[in-house]
Order: C-alpha cells, then structure tokens, then sequence
C-alpha cells in the first residue's frame, strides 16, 4: 500500500430508501455501510463532495481506506459502489472491514505502458485493443498492489496478452490463474486496422512509386526547356 487514504464519516439511524433518498436529496450525503469481521454492519452517511473528492484518486478503489467515524476508526476497503444511471450520482457505497492477518481478494487496475513505442502499433500500424482494466489479487492487506504495469512495447501485431504476462508482487497471487492454466484469460492484443497491415513488399512498392512521383516534375522541367 503506498499512500494512506481516509474517508470521514457519520453514523446513520434513519434507515430504508426514503431516509437514503431524502440524505441524498436535502443533505448532499450518501448512504454508505461499513460490515464484516466480528461487528454488526453500521450505517453511515458521507458528505457527497468529500466522497466524489476521494474518488478521483484511482487508489481508493483498491486500496486500504481508513474510515473515521465520530472519534473511533476502522480499516476498511471498498467492495460496491452504486450511482445513478442518468446523473452519475453516487446513490450507495458498500465497505468491508478488513483484518490485516487475514487475506482478502481485490481489483486492482491494470496500467498499459509503452503503447505508443508498441511495436505493432509503430512498426506495423496496429491497434492496441484492451480485455481487460483490471485483475482480481488474493493477498494480505498490506501487500495490495496500487496497479500493477503491462509491458506493450514489444507486442506485434496477432500477438495476445495474457494474464501469466503480468508480473505480481512474491506475496500477491491472480484468482483466476489460481484455478489453473485454463483460467489464463487474455487481457490485451495488438490487431491489424480495418483493411489489413502494410507488409514489407507494399511498403517497398510506396517507396518506389513515391520515388517516381518525385522524379516527374523534373522531367517536365528539362522538357519545358
């Protein structure tokens, strides 16, 4: 875990939707609840403007929060979160209670770099197409990852990512490759552009033509004379 995030918070008592309506609507707060470990689940309400502002760090979704409700505080990581279809509104927010001995499996997302230096994209006039943005991680709280990093310099065209390609933490393991090498899901690829990749022989033929085209207008000049 690299940085440290806090959210604050307070406890709820008026519960079910029209409560949660009338918090979102007159009081700009969104309905949240915090479950799991050995507590009952506490309902709580979190100022709008201070849970959108969280939001912008792309940490927060995978990352360890610390929740401060009143003078009391807990580690929790966040496991839903609703919005409204049309305004983009967040309606609700899910959170687990973490144990830091007890392992947990997480989303983290997945940082494409080097697309522009990608072979098949540079060389042979690709296009980079993504599968997947994020990983399912199994590991201990404190070994979540921020995002882990895919390498696209060297990927040709016809060439998939797979999920075995991406280098994990010693303490971090994918779910899904977990299950075993059937699970080994792609993630991205370099695909040719609508009418296919120039070859060597179409380039060389360009050239030529180019070279042709160019030699022309002095032709014209020496007949001109």
């Amino acid at each position: 875990m690299s940085q440290k995030l806090t959210l604050h918070a307070e406890p709820r008592d008026d519960l079910g939707k029209s409560a949660s309506r009338r918090q979102r609507r007159l009081n700009r707060m969104v309905p949240a609840i915090v479950y799991g470990g050995q507590k009952d689940p506490q309902p709580l309400t979190v100022i709008e403007k201070d849970f959108e502002k969280a939001l912008q760090n792309e940490a927060f979704l995978s990352q360890v929060v610390e929740i401060k409700v009143g003078g009391k505080s807990e580690k929790v990581v966040l496991k839903d979160l609703q919005r409204h279809p049309a305004k983009n509104r967040i309606m609700h927010a899910d959170f687990l209670r973490i144990d830091d001995k007890v392992q947990i499996k997480m989303n983290v997302p997945i940082h494409y770099v080097n697309e522009e230096q990608c072979y098949g994209v540079k060389m042979e006039g690709g296009l980079v197409q993504h599968q997947a943005t994020d990983i399912e991680i199994q590991c201990l709280p404190r070994d979540i990852p921020e995002y882990v990093s895919v390498d696209m310099e060297n990927v040709k065209i016809g060439e998939i990512v797979h999920l075995s390609d991406i280098t994990l933490p010693a303490s971090v393991v994918s779910v899904a490759l977990a299950l075993g090498e059937d699970h080994d899901l792609a993630i991205a690829s370099v695909v040719a552009p609508k009418g296919g990749a120039l070859d060597e022989e179409d380039i060389e033929v360009d050239e030529a033509s180019d070279s042709a085209d160019q030699e022309e207008p002095k032709e014209e000049e020496e007949e001109e004379d």
